[in-house]
């Protein structure tokens, strides 16, 4: 059952980074990272605001939030500066690099994850995921030749630099939801830390972009962000309740999470244009195959 949820959570995410370059388009970054938390908090809010006062209606369902303790919300504010920190990063570099490109690097990002798991969770890989470690990082390293015909400079360009620190602290987030889904309820951890992400990223767009806005691009509301909002918070969700399960592997569920990676990068290759898509197809189908062994070796 935990795989067939995290196959869902990929092509909901992997619709989410769509919306995203759609909504970065000539567009300031802050204020979209933003406005979009503030319609997930929308979203999240009903749940608590009914398991708080009127618990009756959702106790025993997915969907009621318990409550928690102090430790807990630190914790929960700590999820949110990893994930926050993670955002930033993949945002600016998504505006700035190609889709087809940017997409697929970031979903090495299980690769960390399975680095992680094994050092900190002690999880241990057989021979098909060992394989799928090493065919997702032969294939990471590969779009640095494609990148070089598309003039970005691995060594030298910021953005390049920024997608490869929203893969890691992405990594670092998902080794913490592994710790967090242990200990939490679910649904608890997802409400929470999207309040206080909403809390920190209000703090930054106050006094940031703000005081700075007139000098950068300016904000223009589009629905897209909306749809960031809601496709992460469904993903998120599905994601969240398949680490609840038996059995699940985080090493596991991040891989499979991050195959919906085909639905931006042909979103780049037919409606984008993007440039290379033979190379990087072939680039994208070495990450695709890492992340089948991946999920062979779990079985």
């Amino acid at each position: 059952m935990w795989l067939i949820l995290a196959f869902i959570s990929a092509i909901l995410l992997g619709s989410y980074e769509v919306f995203k370059k759609v909504s970065l388009n000539k567009n300031a970054v802050i204020p979209v990272i933003f406005v979009s938390i503030l319609f997930s908090c929308l979203t999240l809010i009903p749940f608590l605001f009914l398991s708080e006062f009127f618990p009756n209606t959702l106790k025993d369902s997915i969907f009621f939030v318990p409550r928690v303790d102090f430790h807990a919300h630190m914790l929960f504010v700590l999820k949110a500066v990893i994930v926050l920190t993670s955002w930033l990063f993949a945002y600016f570099a998504l505006k700035h690099l190609p889709l087809s490109l940017a997409s697929p690097i970031k979903a090495t990002q299980p690769v960390w994850t399975v680095v992680g798991a094994m050092l900190i969770f002690g999880e241990k890989l057989n021979g098909f995921q060992a394989a799928g470690v090493g065919i997702t990082l032969v294939s990471f390293f590969m779009f640095s030749v494609v990148g070089k015909k598309e003039g970005i400079s691995f060594r030298t360009n910021k953005w390049f630099w920024f997608i490869v620190m929203a893969t890691l602290t992405g990594a670092l987030s998902g080794l913490f939801d592994k710790y967090l889904m242990n200990r939490y309820d679910a649904m608890s951890v997802q409400v929470y830390y999207t309040f206080y992400q909403a809390i920190i990223m209000g703090l930054i767009t106050l006094f940031l972009w703000a005081p700075t806005r007139e000098k950068t691009t300016p904000f223009t509301f589009k629905w897209a962000i909306f749809f960031i909002s809601l496709f992460l918070v469904t993903a998120d969700f599905v994601y969240f309740y398949a680490l609840t399960l038996p059995d699940s592997m985080i090493s596991v569920v991040s891989t499979i999470r991050r195959s919906g990676v085909i639905v931006p990068f042909f979103y780049g290759a037919f409606v984008l244009r993007d440039k290379n898509i033979k190379l990087k197809v072939l680039d994208l189908i070495g990450v695709l195959i890492g992340m089948f062994l991946l999920y062979l070796g779990s079985k």
